[in-house]
């Protein structure tokens, strides 16, 4: 059975974060912590998926516009994120802006890399709606 994984980065230590995991635990959801010395190596190698290897390059810590709280969802069901979404707004978690799923295009890049990309969309998106 292929058990779905959450990588969780979490900079600024957030309140509701022993909340969120607790989602995770009860919904059965693997937690993968990405500390900032952790954002130079690759979705695929942190998300355990094999073909990935650590890097070798040694990196230092996360650059400073990385202060935002992500989760990147591996091997969930569009049913599966619509519960997750769910149980967070019942448990009173504050919205996460920054959310992607693992996809065989994005399992190559670092988690750096990612997380530009996808605030990059959000603040697309959040600038067309006001608009």
């Amino acid at each position: 059975m292929i058990r779905e994984t959450v990588l969780y980065y979490n900079p600024n230590k957030a309140a509701h974060a022993v909340k969120l995991k607790s989602i995770f635990v009860r919904m059965g959801i693997r937690i993968k912590n990405v500390t900032p010395d952790q954002v130079h190596e690759t979705v695929g190698y942190l998300a355990g998926m094999p073909g990935f290897e650590i890097s070798e390059k040694t990196a230092g810590s996360a650059p400073e516009e990385m202060n935002e709280e992500m989760i990147v969802m591996k091997d969930f069901s569009s049913r599966r994120i619509d519960e997750l979404l769910l149980s967070m707004r019942r448990a009173g978690i504050p919205k996460i802006a920054l959310k992607a799923v693992i996809t065989e295009y994005n399992s190559g890049w670092t988690f750096s890399k990612l997380y530009g990309e996808i605030k990059k969309e959000h603040e697309q998106m959040s600038r067309s709606q006001t608009q």
